[in-house]
């Protein structure tokens, strides 16, 4: 015996009928909209350096190094002696000097005692020569006489120019001892080569008993004030949009945290080959950063405030965005106004208010005043 439907063997029982359920409304998972804060990052990756590298070289030639007192990632102060060179030459050239303005400093003591002497000559010649001139002219003296005592006062007066003359070369060579004394100071002093700033030593190429040379390359660098930068290129679509002072933080290498800085330069100038323009961010916290390593950088271009919602709950189409929105379990679809978009979320200027519900993956399976089943994301 065939079996009939239990709809139709009801109707002929004179059984009334039961009505068929509804289908239960598709489930879709919802996300509540809040109030938050955005901020729109723009990655800079690229290399650390010094902010400022400086070269330390020596200023004499043909010197070996004797002693070495600083070494790599030692922290120096400005002025602190990072070698010394050998120094024997010079003491031995010092001394010599040292002689040189003792006999030209005697020299001048002879040359002004003999012009005192010589002065003093000059005036007794001088005076027996008027007294001849006086005595010629009664007849009591010779001419013979008279010229004779011309011709030593005169010669009594050239010898004081002389002893004047005498004077003034002792006293240049004493000036010429005293300069080149000056100079063999300063060689002395450049025997010891100091860190002009302060900082942390990048590297040390100077060895022990080496004879250095004014063409070979720096003996020591320092990183002044250890102060470290990032810098990369970006692209020039993005460039105009930094400017220095924005705030930038700097992802730690595994669990390290991160560091704050800043936007410290923008180049005005774009590579012509690559059209990347350079880029120098200042980290505020260095230790424990190498220069030569690799880094990136999140630089905050833009922070606002209003209607936050998952960046995934927007359905994008040519004329305009759209949010789909959860009320009394129906669908409804709003036209939106966006705003800045970042960490996967996006702010809502105008067409939604706060603590509205908003399905999580906007025009997957609804669409505009369908019923469903509402599901809360998780975290939302």
């Amino acid at each position: 015996m065939r079996k009939l439907p239990f709809i139709l063997l009801a109707g002929l029982l004179g059984v009334p009928a039961l009505a068929a359920p509804e289908p239960r409304p598709p489930t879709v998972t919802v996300a509540a909209a809040d109030r938050g804060t955005l901020a729109e990052t723009i990655t800079v990756t690229g290399t650390l350096v010094a902010r400022d590298e400086v070269l330390v070289s020596p200023q004499l030639e043909n010197l070996a190094i004797t002693e070495i007192l600083a070494e790599e990632g030692d922290r120096v102060a400005a002025g602190q002696v990072l070698a010394r060179l050998a120094r024997d030459t010079l003491d031995a050239t010092i001394a010599q000097n040292v002689a040189q303005t003792a006999r030209a400093d005697a020299a001048i003591s002879q040359a002004q005692s003999q012009i005192v002497e010589n002065e003093a000559n000059r005036r007794q010649a001088e005076a027996a020569f008027n007294r001849t001139q006086q005595l010629l002219t009664t007849g009591a003296a010779s001419r013979e006489t008279f010229d004779t005592r011309e011709a030593a006062s005169r010669i009594m007066a050239s010898r004081v120019v002389s002893a004047q003359n005498a004077l003034l070369a002792a006293r240049a060579d004493l000036a010429l001892a005293m300069a080149q004394g000056r100079e063999l100071q300063i060689r002395l002093a450049r025997t010891e080569l100091r860190a002009p700033v302060g900082g942390i030593v990048s590297r040390r190429t100077a060895r022990l008993g080496a004879v250095i040379t004014m063409a070979a390359e720096p003996l020591f660098r320092i990183i002044a004030d250890g102060a470290i930068e990032l810098e990369g290129d970006v692209p020039e679509t993005q460039l105009f949009r930094l400017h220095p002072g924005q705030p930038a933080f700097i992802p730690g290498a595994d669990a390290s945290p991160a560091r704050a800085g800043h936007v410290r330069l923008v180049a005005p100038e774009v590579a012509r080959a690559s059209r990347l323009g350079r880029v120098r961010i200042a980290v505020d916290q260095t230790e424990g950063l190498a220069i030569g390593g690799f880094a990136r950088a999140n630089v905050e271009i833009a922070r606002r405030e209003g209607v936050r919602v998952p960046l995934s709950a927007v359905l994008f189409q040519p004329d305009g965005a759209r949010i789909q929105v959860v009320t009394d379990g129906r669908v409804e679809t709003r036209p939106v106004t966006l705003g800045l978009r970042s960490g996967g979320y996006a702010l809502i200027s105008n067409g939604l208010a706060a603590g509205e519900t908003v399905v999580a993956v906007s025009g997957t399976f609804v669409r505009n005043g369908d019923r469903v089943s509402p599901v809360r994301a998780a975290g939302s």
